[in-house]
């Protein structure tokens, strides 16, 4: 962990938190007698030296996992295969079918949602036919898994950084969200995946990394001295196996960059596609003709409503026309520089190298310097109503 800003700045984290960290990392070090440097091979054996607290009762801790990347997710597998090799808890897993990266808190209603079991070695696990936030709220329900609510919920690992305003579009960051909103304690984890950089074998050495602080926070929610009232946020840098260690971080006000793309809509869509959807030749002639059907109907209501009557007279006496113009467009988010961040802000950490561990609120909470000057705002709004009702009673 890193201590060479703590000196100058009071550390804004609980100290109990920071104290457990502390505890995690002492665990990781090699032995005096071994002449190593911190390397992924390090953090492989981690898992030897933990505490035997997980052994104290009958019944290994239940966790549940998710991944927005979708049950096939390099992410999830590697979590899932580093936890039931630790041994120390019974692992679940309840993940989206497909990858849902940026649904935020949505949920379905007035759907149904299917749960399909998955063979997972060593987990019990489905995949769900909804968004993560479904997954977890599904698996919390006691509809799904036979326990009443699991120890700990992970939320990983994701591709993609989880840091400053991107943690509000992250459906990742929402699933763990969910779990606290239902009283479960909650990590999310995620790797800060580059392009032509990053590798699926990374996910293995993140997993590694962050399993000293799984085992720890479960320790610490047996004995009941778990941080309540936020998840933590831990984000790993690109190239896991280089990293520099833990850093405590606080969430950055960065937004992601937005870049909007006209696309063509009259795009004819590759008869590959289809035959690929299915596996007999009859399902896949029967959904060519459904989709043939449905492109009729869309061309055909198209047509109907290409000119469409307003309620408005024009100054001839005839009814004023207008046409509908239908444009698509492309939402993508593209990497931009940040100067000028603190070194504990969640961003810069990971962008030198550290694991940063964010503490999240769900309650949105205003930070303490601007409570007065919001209290003293709202105090002159409500005058200001006040005075403006009592000039306009008079006239009525």
């Amino acid at each position: 962990m890193s201590s060479g800003d703590d000196s100058r700045r009071p550390n804004p984290l609980p100290s109990a938190l920071v104290s457990n960290l502390q505890s995690v990392l002492a665990a990781r070090r090699p032995p005096p007698t071994e002449d190593a440097t911190p390397t992924a091979e390090t953090s492989a054996p981690a898992p030897a030296p933990a505490p035997a607290a997980a052994d104290d009762g009958p019944a290994k801790p239940v966790v549940l996992l998710t991944c927005a990347g979708g049950i096939q997710s390099p992410g999830l597998a590697a979590l899932v295969d580093a936890l039931v090799k630790g041994g120390r808890c019974d692992v679940h897993v309840c993940a989206p079918e497909s990858d849902k990266p940026v649904c935020g808190h949505s949920i379905t209603i007035r759907e149904t949602v299917s749960a399909t079991s998955v063979d997972f070695t060593g987990a019990k696990a489905f995949e769900i036919s909804g968004t993560p936030v479904d997954c977890i709220s599904l698996g919390l329900s006691g509809r799904l898994f036979a326990w009443s609510a699991p120890a700990l919920v992970i939320s990983g690992i994701n591709a993609g950084p989880n840091c400053g305003y991107e943690m509000f579009h992250s459906s990742a960051v929402a699933a763990a969200r969910e779990a606290l909103m239902c009283g479960v304690p909650s990590i999310a984890i995620s790797l800060n995946w580059k392009k032509d950089e990053t590798k699926d074998s990374d996910f293995k050495d993140a997993a590694g990394l962050c399993l000293p602080l799984i085992h720890a926070a479960l320790a610490d929610i047996e004995k009941g001295t778990f941080l309540s009232g936020c998840l933590l946020n831990i984000g790993v840098p690109s190239s896991p196996s280089a990293n520099k260690g833990f850093k405590l971080t606080k969430q950055s006000i960065c937004s992601p960059a937005q870049s909007w793309q006209a696309v063509s809509s009259s795009r004819p869509t590759p008869a590959s596609h289809f035959m690929g959807m299915h596996q007999s030749l009859g399902i896949q002639l029967a959904q060519l003709g459904k989709d043939a059907s449905a492109a009729g109907a869309a061309r055909r209501g198209n047509t109907q409503r290409k000119t469409v009557e307003v309620e408005s007279v024009a100054a001839a006496g005839k009814p004023a026309t207008r046409e509908v113009v239908k444009k698509s467009f492309r939402a993508e988010f593209v990497e931009k520089l940040h100067e000028g961040l603190d070194e504990d802000i969640d961003l810069r950490a990971l962008e030198n190298g550290f694991i940063s561990v964010t503490p999240l609120s769900i309650h949105g909470r205003v930070e303490p310097e601007l409570e007065t000057p919001a209290s003293d705002w709202l105090s002159a709004a409500l005058a200001a109503t006040d005075v403006a009702e009592e000039k306009e009673s008079p006239a009525t």
